[in-house]
């Protein structure tokens, strides 16, 4: 079992991350343990509960099981849960268990944080996307008609229990997702200012076939890596001040795709693959790194073969943009790559985005 910590020191808080390859139906005795007698809510996915609901063995009556997909993380199901909890009775006390990918995770958490103006909160990711990113790090939302994760607070979990079993019955395209937001690390690894040097670029060229193959020991290699990453991040800048920002490279455009297609044509992960290569032409175009390293960052985005999305209205894309809540009233934020494995954050005047490709 592998053991890390997150020491928020503004709240003066810390919480475990245990990774650990065991029987799922040793993961709720594992929760009960460490809710220590609290009652809870369980947040589960759709898919994860017709998998393993019977596995983890929860009551029925302490589950509010919520539909896959991005819609879904909408006011609606928001008001659902929090009318559970209030049906179950649920204190400051007690808390929420999200059990699922990053959907599950960002609007429990979102729940949590406002129930009650705040109560305990568990996170259980079963995606790749979840185990490497969302489910660490305190950020939880919901999506609006205008754009997405405009409504939500930064709530820090009290642990997170991650298992790689969940993700061998991952579908391909969802653990392809995942790996988007890996392949990110690769490039942001530097910025992460992390005191241990992890060669996350390194090793994904060394294992992608292992990695492809979900092989356990590498997925769970792979996951610590990443949550290295983000844990030296979120210590140092637990509300976006500032460093954090750099966990947004490929977002900005990426976020704008999901808009276009109303977030049912493609994944977050393949939009966020999609938003790096947008990064990296951009900064080309402005001198920031040179063709050799935009083909390098190509290669090894190549090598775990993402889908190919097409083009969009460039009209459309920059008022989306605009909208993003990075967005300043007259700029779009991005985050784009500067050196090998660097990236710094630049402020653009719609003007200056151009969308053709640099070859």
């Amino acid at each position: 079992m592998i053991n890390l910590s997150v020491n928020i020191k503004s709240q003066d808080k810390s919480y475990p991350i245990f990774i650990e390859n065991q029987t799922i139906s040793a993961l709720k005795e594992k929760i009960l343990s460490f809710l220590n007698g609290k009652n809870y809510l369980v947040v589960i996915s759709e898919k994860v509960e017709k998998l393993y609901g019977k596995e983890l063995g929860f009551d029925k009556s302490q589950k509010f099981v919520l539909k896959d997909g991005e819609k879904e993380k909408n006011f609606k199901n928001y008001k659902k849960i929090l009318e559970k909890a209030l049906k179950m009775k649920l204190t400051r006390n007690d808390a929420i268990v999200a059990i699922g990918g990053g959907v599950v995770g960002d609007i429990a958490g979102f729940a949590a944080s406002t129930y009650m103006r705040g109560i305990g909160y568990i996170q259980m990711p079963t995606t790749l996307l979840a185990c490497t990113d969302s489910s660490v790090g305190g950020k939880t939302a919901i999506d609006t008609k205008f754009g997405k994760n405009l409504v939500g607070t930064f709530y820090q979990p009290d642990a997170v229990f991650i298992n790689p079993v969940f993700l061998k019955t991952l579908d391909e395209r969802q653990f392809k997702s995942g790996l988007g937001e890996v392949v990110k690390y690769s490039f942001i690894e530097k910025s992460c200012k992390c005191e241990e040097d992890l060669n996350l670029t390194n090793f994904l060229s060394e294992k992608t076939a292992d990695i492809l193959n979900r092989d356990e020991k590498t997925l769970s290699k792979l996951i610590e890596i990443c949550i290295k990453l983000k844990i030296s991040v979120v210590e140092k800048d637990e509300t976006e001040n500032g460093l954090r920002k750099i966990l947004n490279l490929g977002h900005t455009y990426g976020h704008a795709i999901e808009k276009i297609t109303n977030y049912k044509k493609y994944t977050h992960g393949e939009a966020v693959v999609e938003g790096i290569k947008f990064a990296f032409n951009l900064a080309v175009k402005r001198n920031l790194i040179d063709k050799n390293y935009k083909f390098f960052a190509d290669d090894v985005i190549k090598k775990f073969n993402f889908r190919e999305i097409p083009s969009f209205n460039q009209e459309k894309m920059i008022e989306i943009m605009q909208m993003d809540k990075k967005a300043t009233s007259k700029n779009i934020v991005f985050i784009l790559p500067t050196d090998y494995s660097t990236v710094n954050q630049f402020e653009i005047p719609p003007s200056e985005i151009s969308f053709t490709v640099s070859s």
